[in-house]
């Protein structure tokens, strides 16, 4: 993957609540709402303090429902370009680990933002602090 930012390529980038006021955030989820009611909005970044794995592309993403948080890994996985056995963890809402087995719904109607996005950020371990 190909990084032409020069605050990824330095490892640290700015979170996207650092990047877009709260208002604008708003108006973001208002509009995905009224447009693909049926998609769940989220922010995935990685850990303010994670160095071994990769900046993804971009961190806005509109999946369905239905989706586990699984499969969430997976698409995840797939964009970070890890081996195999390369393990990573995600966070929801820089709080709590949640249940593979959830869907991303289910996750959002429990851990949704006052600014109607959910937040997930990724690391390389289990431990966040």
């Amino acid at each position: 993957m190909s990084r032409s930012n020069s605050a990824s390529s330095a490892g640290y980038m700015p979170s996207f609540k650092d990047r877009k006021s709260f208002p604008d955030r708003i108006r973001m989820v208002q509009e995905i709402q009224r447009q693909q009611p049926d998609k769940i909005p989220i922010i995935i970044e990685r850990y303010n303090t994670e160095r071994n794995l990769p900046i993804l592309d971009h961190c806005k993403y509109l999946v369905p429902a239905h989706i586990t948080v699984a499969d969430v890994m997976q698409i995840i996985r797939r964009r970070l370009a890890l081996h195999p056995d390369q393990a990573f963890y995600l966070l929801i809402d820089e709080k709590s680990m949640a249940s593979i087995t959830m869907t991303v719904g289910q996750v959002y109607e429990m851990e949704k933002d006052k600014d109607g996005f959910l937040y997930i950020v990724y690391a390389s371990q289990p431990a966040f602090g």
